[in-house]
């Protein structure tokens, strides 16, 4: 996938309203790349930090030497590194969601730890513990998983709500407290989910806090034809996806790299009108009748944070209002709820989300 393409989410085509929109698109852009330039911003489109922005592109090619077909999910996992927020990956069991979070961390030189989820996971097996040690009669802290860079929480909502909720103050805070210590978790931090459809059985929806801590959500589809085929051969010939190291997957970037990449999106620039224009888009999903929660401003720094860091992988040093647009649904599908009536006429989420892609003005 070429960064300079238009980054499309894998559950359909996002956002849907973009064909209808894209006259309008291609003139805002024109004019917010004037203003990013009036800002004082060099004429180039190339931001800074390019060695670091290599160096992550160089990341999605090793994903692609285990992964087949799932582009999108693993730039929004990029995306999600580079803002600094959790990522939720959700899809029907035997698309890659596992195997997608394990490759980007074998591609990555950060420490990653595993926990998979299951009824009976209680919280300190994530959180760590206080162990008796009898040598000295003393009560010592043991960490759990969530000490690391990359957690991937497998299968999240096959545990309880009470062990999901653990998470809650490491992706908020980026700390635990256990016995009224508070202790701070490794940087970077970031917790990368999978989960199965809550129409599964054996699935506890996440609570509407714990999804409002996930930067994006992300859905993976299952694969095109021509995929498949390529998955059914790559394992024709011997591919083992428990060992990455056979595929030829190899670090290639690191938390210098990563850090050198959050610092340079933290400089895109962002128009005043395309700031107003995440608002507008957050703010209307709290007046549409479909919806009985709608987006809160969490929401909309989520929505200015992953455009700039989709803007910044692109090769550009300022976001566009096409940039927002192609962020809206991963970055809001997850914080707004459906209201009964609108859910028994089988309404979906992403298709209300669209309707109001169509109907908010682009800047010009």
């Amino acid at each position: 996938m070429n960064p300079s393409d238009g980054w499309q989410d894998g559950s359909r085509q996002a956002p849907q309203a973009a064909p209808q929109a894209a006259p309008q698109a291609t003139h805002s852009s024109t004019r917010t790349e004037d203003r990013g330039q009036e800002a004082g911003l060099p004429g180039s489109p190339s931001p800074d930090g390019e060695g670091a922005r290599e160096a992550l592109l160089r990341v999605r090619t090793e994903v692609g030497k285990s992964i087949v077909g799932q582009d999108s999910a693993v730039t929004g996992l990029l995306i999600g590194l580079l803002a600094d927020g959790h990522v939720l990956l959700e899809g029907v069991p035997g698309v890659a969601k596992t195997l997608l979070v394990r490759t980007l961390a074998a591609a990555l030189d950060l420490d990653t730890k595993r926990v998979q989820f299951t009824p009976d996971l209680m919280p300190g097996d994530i959180t760590g513990s206080l162990i008796y040690e009898s040598k000295t009669s003393e009560f010592t802290f043991r960490e759990g998983p969530v000490f690391t860079n990359i957690l991937l929480a497998d299968e999240i909502n096959r545990t309880p709500p009470k062990t999901q909720a653990s998470l809650l103050e490491a992706m908020e805070e980026r700390q635990v407290s256990v016995d009224g210590v508070s202790r701070r978790l490794p940087a970077p931090f970031i917790v990368a989910a999978t989960q199965n459809p809550v129409e599964y059985e054996g699935t506890y929806p996440l609570p509407e806090a714990q999804l409002d801590r996930f930067l994006l959500k992300l859905t993976l589809p299952l694969p095109g034809r021509d995929d498949e085929i390529e998955v059914v051969r790559r394992h024709s010939v011997g591919f083992d996806p428990r060992n990455l190291r056979s595929a030829g997957v190899r670090a290639v970037a690191g938390a210098e790299d990563l850090a050198r990449a959050r610092s340079a999106v933290s400089r895109v620039a962002i128009a005043p009108e395309v700031v107003a224009y995440i608002v507008d888009l957050v703010r209307a999903t709290r007046a549409s009748p479909s919806f009985q929660l709608g987006v809160s401003p969490r929401g909309a720094t989520a929505l200015l944070n992953t455009s700039r860091a989709w803007a910044w992988l692109s090769g550009r040093s300022f976001v566009t209002p096409d940039d927002v647009k192609a962020l809206t649904l991963p970055a809001l599908r997850h914080r707004v709820a459906l209201r009964p009536e609108a859910q028994m006429d089988g309404i979906d989420v992403d298709d209300v989300l669209g309707g109001i892609l169509s109907t908010v003005p682009v800047p010009r």
